[in-house]
């Protein structure tokens, strides 16, 4: 298996996953409704295993994260070539992976409901709009998602381990920086899903709200670059 369709099918399961929980805790008459946060945290964490379960074959190293990919190229563990197909893998296939959660709840989308919580199912959106506050926020979110990432794959204790260790660092992301823009930290996660969203024929539903975009876009990038120059400055 080529490790552009590694990336494109793990990032496709993150997404149809982690699109999923959020679909069936915001929209009507789904049976796990209100399911709430913990709920949607736990699922997304589970989600990114089986990702990195999906795209591990390909010998891909189970990126689905185009600031990860970027930030490994720029420690020199990852060749800068093959920068763009991994991204435009990753970007499609969250694409992918959010349409298909569209698609499994199909008939929910009609029901009374915010058509901002409908594009929650897609992509993230901060609870304060305040943009420097949102940049803040997904830059440590991220810093500490490759951090922990260098971290588990420098440890000796994870070693066969490292994909779950990868989902919980995940899961306490969530639960702890989570709350004010929904941590997209992942431009992939984000961007391809937002595209979905602004196609997809969708009863209701607002704009796909490009002003802020260019947030989770950016911050981890520059969170994940962050977190790649300390670990090159203290611990290479």
């Amino acid at each position: 298996m080529s490790p552009y369709l590694g990336e494109f099918l793990g990032t496709a399961t993150l997404m149809l996953l982690g699109s999923g929980v959020v679909a069936g805790v915001l929209l009507p008459q789904s049976k796990s409704q209100h399911g709430g946060w913990l709920v949607i945290a736990v699922a997304w964490g589970l989600a990114v295993l089986f990702g990195i379960y999906a795209a591990a074959p390909s010998g891909s190293g189970a990126h689905m994260n185009s600031a990860l990919t970027i930030a490994l190229a720029a420690l020199g563990k990852f060749p800068w070539a093959q920068v763009p197909g991994y991204v435009a893998a990753q970007v499609s296939g969250a694409a992918l992976g959010s349409t298909l959660a569209y698609l499994a709840y199909l008939p929910h989308w009609n029901g009374d409901l915010d058509p901002l919580a409908k594009r929650a199912v897609f992509c993230t959106a901060p609870a304060i709009r305040n943009f420097p506050a949102a940049i803040l926020c997904e830059v440590i979110g991220s810093f500490v998602l490759m951090f922990g990432v260098l971290i588990i794959g420098a440890n000796k204790m994870t070693e066969g381990l490292a994909p779950f260790a990868v989902a919980g660092l995940v899961v306490a992301i969530g639960l702890s920086l989570g709350g004010p823009t929904g941590y997209a930290i992942n431009p992939a996660r984000d961007l391809g899903p937002r595209i979905a969203h602004a196609l997809l024929p969708i009863p209701g539903k607002a704009d796909s709200d490009w002003a802020y975009a260019w947030v989770p876009v950016l911050a981890p990038v520059v969170g994940m670059l962050l977190a790649a120059g300390f670990w090159h400055a203290f611990y290479a």
